[in-house]
């Protein structure tokens, strides 16, 4: 062995564990949000959808038979699945050129976007927005560069796959698209807002089921804050409304069934009549900026991102254990990497998707992160699911805009639905049940998903 060869125990040796830790808040660079874009139940784009939840309006209806989008199977088959699902309520986006709703001709049906599924259009309508909120629009080669996309999805485009399937057990391989496989992929969201800007930095895209969205933001913001880009547009959008999604969900028995003749009220957050989440759609897009860059160019300043904290359950492919721990961690760990305190926190954006089990488990770890400071009613918390339904790989980032809007205005919104609260909440300790305005300085999102997967985003207002 030459001298120059050393064991990894010897290379490593007088080092500590603590030596690889991140850099502490005070020498890191700064992030913050500067521009907001989406298309929810509730609505397309921020203004819309933001006073329609204030105002107590619900996004979910009835499923219809046209929701399952099986191109191409005769009315028969189409009819005979629809009538076999047992859950039949959904928070799909409104579709038509009114003001608030969704123009499918502009950003779907049209002949320069035959690659592009509905997933990947409702991320290019957001980050549309988003981008022209935030006036970023760069012409230089170099800020182009330095600004990335972070951009993920749950389940890409399940109808294609059913139609594609069709398609070879038909025999008639060559009638697939060629576009087939960039239709499908999740990362092509983030390549088309790519391309359409010629934004050259990192492109990435997350896949954590439902923490997507909160895992695309918080990964942009590391890769602002350790000098990968200046700007990200990061987000994460879904449009998982089809036959093989809302069936495969059924027979996990994770979606409401109890509800399906009184639609807007099956998405119940917390309440003790919850049987299930109610499947929806969307895109939530935010343009994050390095602070000194965004106030160099003036830009408006929703509120900073302060701490991004992640765990896993380690427990089950689908539910969380039972105390909690892996919400636990999560909570604590983006507070830990703020700098703040639990005391510190004035509103918490919930995960709570309408399920009996994770509901109560995520109801207790609040209680236990943020104990008398939840228990004394100084920590207002909500989910606003009971609106928009469960936006699977989209509902992270959309819940996060709504964190960065109750910080801007001042108002913590409502928790729909909630008529009589789980048994995990007692006197002062209990959600939201309608708008509050207050001084709002500080908000936490969470997001959790299949697979044990956890996330926490941590939102300031700038001193």
């Amino acid at each position: 062995m030459t001298p120059f060869v050393r064991s990894t125990r010897e290379l490593f040796r007088g080092f500590s564990s603590r030596a690889f830790d991140p850099p502490p808040v005070s020498l890191r660079r700064r992030v913050v949000v500067t521009g907001l874009g989406m298309v929810t139940p509730l609505g397309c784009g921020v203004e819309t959808t933001w006073r329609r939840l204030l105002e107590g309006r619900c996004g979910v209806r009835e499923l219809s038979p046209a929701d399952l989008r099986m191109e191409g199977f005769d009315e028969a088959t189409v009819m005979h699945t629809y009538e076999q699902l047992a859950s039949k309520v959904v928070a799909a986006v409104p579709c038509g050129k009114e003001e608030g709703e969704f123009d499918e001709e502009r950003w779907l049906h049209t002949k320069e976007h035959k690659s592009v599924a509905r997933f990947i259009s409702y991320a290019l309508c957001s980050a549309d927005e988003a981008l022209g909120d935030a006036k970023w629009y760069p012409d230089e080669q170099e800020r182009k560069e330095r600004t990335g996309v972070s951009i993920g999805g749950g389940t890409g485009c399940i109808s294609d796959i059913l139609e594609a399937a069709k398609l070879i057990c038909e025999k008639r391989v060559r009638r697939l698209s060629p576009f087939f496989i960039p239709r499908i992929l999740i990362n092509m969201a983030a390549g088309h807002v790519s391309i359409k800007y010629g934004f050259r930095g990192p492109n990435h895209a997350a896949v954590t089921a439902c923490a997507t969205g909160a895992h695309s933001i918080g990964d942009a913001m590391r890769m602002i804050q350790f000098g990968d880009a200046d700007v990200m547009v990061a987000g994460g959008t879904e449009s998982s409304i089809d036959a093989l999604s809302v069936a495969g969900f059924c027979r996990s028995r994770a979606l409401a069934t109890k509800y399906n003749s009184v639609p807007e009220v099956a998405s119940r957050p917390f309440d003790c009549g919850r049987d299930g989440f109610v499947i929806g759609e969307g895109c939530g897009i935010l343009i994050l900026e390095e602070l000194n860059h965004a106030i160099h160019r003036g830009a408006k300043i929703y509120a900073e991102i302060r701490g991004y904290g992640m765990s896993g359950d380690a427990h089950h492919i689908t539910q969380p254990h039972s105390d909690g721990r892996g919400a636990i961690l999560s909570m604590e760990r983006a507070l830990e990497q703020s700098g703040l305190l639990p005391t510190d926190m004035d509103y918490i954006n919930a995960h709570a998707t309408s399920t009996p089990l994770g509901d109560a488990v995520e109801a207790k770890s609040m209680e236990y992160v943020f104990s008398n400071h939840a228990t004394s009613g100084a920590l207002a918390f909500s989910s606003t699911k009971g609106a928009t339904g469960h936006l699977l790989g989209a509902a992270g980032s959309v819940e996060a805009i709504f964190s960065v809007l109750a910080i801007h205005h001042g108002i913590a919104p409502l928790t729909l639905n909630l008529e009589k609260p789980d048994p995990a909440f007692h006197g002062s300790f209990s959600p939201l049940t309608a708008s509050k305005e207050m001084p709002i300085r500080t908000s936490l999102s969470n997001s959790f998903g299949f697979g044990g997967t956890n996330a926490s985003l941590l939102f300031t207002s700038l001193p």
